[in-house]
């Protein structure tokens, strides 16, 4: 093994400068800092990431599972969610891995709810859920539920938001949304962690 000692590597000739070849490993000992002053590409950016919403209120019927049908996007960094069809994020090529997930829904009316439940489905089966309960009655109610969690996702993946709802009457329930889309509103996001 050989040691190059210099203070700096410049090209020989054009602006780039390459480190190994492919399949080459190459080791940072513990206790060196790399201090970044220009632009790093490739460094586990937390892509892909997407936030979409709902673009208008809409109903749901009473005791039935109703996929959300989050149509507007805030950004979609891989064009991985697909809002105007299916409403689902699908994970890209070479995108697998942990993945931070979370969603809200908001409901306002008249009729008083018993019961809600909020899910993510992955690949077509609830993989978390989660339940409240409704304690508002007279003639106006407003509740939202949150969910977040990190899930591990394959290429091919694919997640999407579902809500069930239990009215007191059988009457159907008012997803609200926000002037912004996202403040106490109905979205869908997530992004990769690693």
């Amino acid at each position: 093994m050989s040691k190059l000692e210099a203070n700096q590597v410049d090209p020989a000739t054009g602006t780039t400068l390459t480190l190994g070849t492919s399949g080459d490993t190459i080791t940072i000992p513990s206790g060196v800092t790399i201090a970044n002053s220009g632009t790093a590409t490739g460094f586990g950016a937390n892509t892909p990431a997407f936030l979409a919403y709902l673009s208008g209120n809409t109903t749901v019927n009473d005791n039935t599972l109703t996929k959300i049908s989050n149509n507007t996007e805030r950004y979609d960094t891989d064009n991985a969610y697909d809002n105007s069809s299916n409403y689902r994020f699908t994970v890209p090529s070479g995108k697998a891995g942990k993945y931070y997930l979370y969603g809200t829904s908001f409901f306002s009316g008249t009729d008083e709810l018993y019961r809600t439940t909020l899910s993510l489905y992955v690949n077509g089966s609830a993989v978390h859920s989660v339940h409240g309960t409704n304690p508002y009655s007279g003639t106006n109610y407003g509740d939202g539920i949150y969910f977040g969690i990190a899930y591990d996702l394959s290429v091919g993946d694919y997640a999407e938001m579902y809500v069930y709802v239990d009215t007191d009457d059988g009457s159907t329930a008012a997803l609200k949304v926000s002037d912004t889309g996202v403040t106490n509103g109905v979205y869908f996001g997530g992004f990769k962690l690693l």
